[in-house]
C-alpha cells in the first residue's frame, strides 16, 4: 500500500524550495516592500515566460539533453502567432495554434536530429538556435508586430484575490506544473523519460522504444515553448523578434537550480519551478536593494556553478 511519506521527495530533491525559502527571509528583512503580496505576485509574473519554457528544458534535460534553440524557437513562435493574425486576419485561436505548431515543429527537427542522425543535443539545438533566430529576422523584417488581437493578450490580465493582482498566466503556468509533474511521478510515458536519461541501453533491452520517448520529448518541449510564446505576447502586449536570446540561459539556470541533473535520470519538475522563482525573487531583491544588475547576474552565475557542483559530488557520491 502507498503512503504519503512514499508520495514525498526526499530530503535531496528540497534543496531548491530550502534555497527559495532562504532567499525570501534574507530579502524579507533586508528590504521593505518584498512581503507584499503584489510584489509576490509580480515575481510570478516576471517568470512565468521562463518557467513554461523551463518546463520543455527540464523534460529534455532528463534526458541527459539539452536545447540552447528553446528561447528563440520562442521567439519565432510569437512572431508567427502575431504576423499571421495581423497580415492575414486569421483568428487568434486559430494563428496561436500555428505558432504553437511551429514550435513543435521545431522540436520535432531537433528529436529527428538527435534520435535518427544520432547528433549531439548541443550541436543540433545550437545550429536550430540560429536557424529559428534567423528565419524570426527574416519573417518579421526585424519589426515588432504591435497590432496583437485581444485574445493574446487575455493570459496577460489580472484578477484579484484580496488586493493583490494575479495574472491568468501565471495560474497557467502554475498547471502546467502539476499537470507534468503528475505525468512524470504516476505514468509509465513519464516514468519512461527518467529511464531514458538514467541508462538508455538497458531501457531499450527492456523493450522501451527509447527514440520515440525522445522524439516525443523533443516535440513536446517545442510545444511548451509555443505555450510561452503566447504568454509572452500576452506580458508584453507586442510580437518582438528580439526576444528570447536570453531565456534559453535563464531556463536551463531555473532547471539546474531546481535540482534536475545535466547527467539526466534525475529531477523533480516542481524544482524547476522553485528554481525559476528563486532567480526571479534575487532579481526582484537585489533591485529593491539598489544592486546593479550586473551583480544580479554575477550571483545567478555563481548559484549555477554551485548547483552543478553539488549535482557532481552526489553523483560521485552515488557510485
Amino acid at each position: 500500500m502507498t503512503t504519503l511519506k512514499d508520495k514525498l521527495p526526499p530530503v535531496s530533491q528540497l534543496g531548491p524550495f530550502i534555497a527559495l525559502a532562504i532567499a525570501c527571509t534574507i530579502f524579507g528583512l533586508t528590504t521593505d516592500n518584498f512581503f507584499s503580496g503584489a510584489n509576490f505576485a509580480l515575481i510570478l509574473q516576471q517568470v512565468m515566460v521562463v518557467g513554461v519554457i523551463a518546463i520543455g528544458q527540464t523534460l529534455i534535460i532528463l534526458t541527459a539533453g539539452i536545447d540552447l534553440s528553446c528561447g528563440m524557437v520562442m521567439a519565432l513562435g510569437s512572431i508567427v502567432m502575431t504576423k499571421v493574425a495581423e497580415d492575414f486576419g486569421i483568428p487568434a485561436p486559430l494563428a496561436i495554434l500555428l505558432g504553437i505548431a511551429v514550435t513543435a515543429g521545431f522540436g520535432l527537427v531537433n528529436g529527428l536530429l538527435v534520435t535518427r542522425i544520432k547528433l549531439p543535443p548541443f550541436i543540433v539545438t545550437l545550429g536550430t538556435f540560429n536557424i529559428a533566430f534567423a528565419i524570426t529576422q527574416l519573417y518579421s523584417g526585424a519589426q515588432t508586430v504591435t497590432s496583437v488581437p485581444d485574445a493574446m493578450l487575455w493570459l496577460g490580465n489580472t484578477f484579484k484575490i484580496g488586493d493583490t493582482p494575479i495574472a491568468y498566466g501565471t495560474v497557467l503556468m502554475v498547471l502546467l506544473y502539476l499537470g507534468v509533474w503528475f505525468w512524470l511521478r504516476d505514468t509509465p510515458s513519464g516514468r519512461h523519460v527518467y529511464a531514458v536519461g538514467n541508462n538508455p541501453e538497458a531501457t531499450r533491452l527492456v523493450g522501451i522504444p527509447t527514440d520515440r520517448v525522445l522524439l516525443g520529448v523533443y516535440v513536446l518541449a517545442g510545444a511548451f515553448y509555443g505555450v510561452a510564446s503566447l504568454l509572452a505576447v500576452a506580458r508584453t502586449g507586442v510580437g518582438d523578434p528580439n526576444a528570447g536570446q536570453t531565456e534559453n540561459l535563464d531556463a536551463i539556470t531555473a532547471v539546474v537550480l531546481g535540482g534536475t541533473s545535466l547527467f539526466g535520470g534525475r529531477g523533480v519538475i516542481l524544482g524547476t519551478l522553485a528554481g525559476a522563482i528563486v532567480v526571479g525573487v534575487l532579481r526582484n531583491g537585489l533591485t529593491l536593494m539598489g544592486v546593479s544588475s550586473v551583480y544580479q547576474v554575477l550571483i545567478t552565475g555563481i548559484l549555477v556553478i554551485i548547483a552543478v557542483t553539488v549535482d557532481q559530488l552526489s553523483r560521485k557520491g552515488a557510485r
